[in-house]
């Protein structure tokens, strides 16, 4: 009778408790699966940074890959930013991107927080990089002094001179297992490029996936390194990350080549 009178109906709260237990036990498995979904989502769905130049002689190629970025996109399932200068890149806006393509912007004119937040992002892994053209002219320009990280980044090199009329050239794979040579011939002719040339090759510090050969330039020029690679990773560094030099001119994407090249170092770059 006493027990009765203090826990008038035990059943009540045995159902209470289970109640309880099982609001939380759901709360906790819908925050896990809006926790998954959001994890799946941002993994399906990759944002890209596209920084490139605003204005000059390479915005033609910037406009044509722009065009070629957004079939990319549309196609993959990944989503792309673009911005024409460093200033909003910091730590916190690099956080956002799965990849970061450095379409023909040049490596000065960074602030030194942009600087710090890029370095960290490749070292680190945080996500991939694919870089063209203007991206190796690394020297002193335009009032700035060369940023030493980033030359170390292309394999140690610095700008030397470039084929001002232009020629074209045979460019040879030299990795052909390598993802981002995935469905290229053994070689292929650029029709018009610039060609850098660089104080020494970067050979010795980067896995180099093509090279061009200078036998073929037309018209021949005196304007050569000896051995001179175009397009290289380094793995020295946790980001994927890969160069490429041919990105002058629009035209490029005309070349079926090119066009895959360019896909492919964009597909490859974006894994983690």
């Amino acid at each position: 009778m006493y027990f009765s009178i203090i826990f008038p109906d035990m059943k009540f709260f045995f159902r209470l408790f289970y109640k309880i237990c099982s609001a939380y036990v759901l709360l906790v498995w819908a925050l896990s699966i809006s926790s998954s979904i959001h994890a799946q989502n941002s993994s399906v769905h990759p944002k890209v940074i596209v920084m490139a130049e605003a204005n000059g002689i390479h915005r033609p190629f910037v406009d044509s890959a722009i065009i070629v970025l957004k079939k990319l996109a549309i196609q993959n399932n990944f989503t792309i930013d673009y911005i024409e200068n460093a200033e909003k890149i910091n730590e916190q806006f690099l956080s956002q991107y799965r990849l970061f393509i450095q379409l023909d912007y040049p490596p000065y004119g960074w602030s030194d927080t942009a600087k710090s937040a890029f370095e960290k992002y490749i070292k680190e892994g945080r996500g991939g990089w694919v870089g063209f053209h203007h991206a190796t002219l690394l020297g002193e320009f335009d009032g700035y002094s060369i940023w030493p990280w980033f030359s170390s980044f292309m394999g140690g090199i610095r700008w030397k001179n470039y084929i001002a009329g232009f020629a074209s050239a045979k460019v040879n794979i030299e990795k052909a297992d390598h993802p981002v040579m995935k469905g290229l011939p053994a070689s292929f002719v650029i029709g018009k490029e610039e060609w850098y040339t660089y104080d020494k090759t970067p050979r010795p510090n980067v896995q180099v996936l093509a090279s061009v050969d200078e036998s073929t330039y037309k018209p021949e020029t005196s304007i050569k390194m000896g051995d001179h690679p175009v397009v290289w990773v380094n793995p020295n560094m946790k980001a994927r990350n890969v160069y490429i030099f041919m990105g002058h001119h629009g035209r490029l994407f005309d070349d079926p080549n090119y066009r895959l090249l360019f896909t492919n170092a964009v597909m490859w770059a974006i894994e983690k």
